[in-house]
């Protein structure tokens, strides 16, 4: 899938998903908690990349977080802009940033990679490390399973990514894998509706 299509695609679903997934009421509690942990440990600013409607953004703000939003589907940032006015949002896209070499403390990433074509993953991950200074945090969470696969997401085609080799991306773009955590084993059997899950922090390396 091209970016302009996943955006359409989100677009044309934006108010559907934020009643379906989009408030942070919709979050399990171990979500809320190791988010939060992870972004009041970070120093400096952080920018939630793929900001979608906006609720990370506003609930990381209200628990004293420096962060901003960025998000390139325009009917998620009216969204976000109408629903959290306190917070700040800005249009921008992965790929490109609109923040300077080295100027964040982190960057959270929460299931904003998952529709990026494989291929052009180094590209993002290079991104990220351009933006966040050396010692600085990344927090990324995706879908996980035994094999890199393409599977049909509820709003367009997304991946699963294995944990070790999405490991050896970040890595491989001048990061360093501090945790790893299953949020649900791809090895067992899902609920109807799940899917495994799991996150990666990595730190930004000299």
């Amino acid at each position: 899938m091209t970016f302009d299509a996943v955006r359409a695609a989100y677009g044309s679903r934006a108010a559907e998903y934020i009643e379906a997934v989009g408030r942070i009421a919709h979050v399990p509690d171990a979500d809320r908690e190791a988010i939060l942990r992870w972004a009041t440990g970070v120093r400096g600013r952080v920018l939630d990349v793929g900001s979608g409607p906006g609720q990370w953004t506003d609930y990381l703000r209200r628990h004293g977080v420096a962060i901003e939003g960025v998000e390139p589907v325009p009917e998620f940032l009216s969204a976000a802009r109408r629903d959290y006015p306190d917070s700040r949002f800005h249009e921008g896209r992965a790929e490109s940033l609109p923040v300077a070499d080295g100027s964040l403390g982190g960057v959270l990433a929460w299931y904003s990679l998952i529709h990026t074509d494989p291929a052009d993953l180094h590209s993002l991950l290079e991104e990220f490390a351009r933006v966040i200074a050396p010692g600085g945090s990344l927090f990324v969470g995706f879908f996980t399973g035994a094999a890199l696969q393409p599977f049909d997401h509820a709003v367009t085609t997304a991946y699963y990514w294995p944990v070790e080799l999405l490991s050896e991306r970040i890595e491989s773009a001048g990061f360093m894998v501090r945790e790893v955590r299953a949020r649900l084993d791809p090895t067992s059997t899902p609920e109807p509706g799940k899917r495994p899950e799991a996150i990666i922090v990595a730190t930004r390396e000299d």
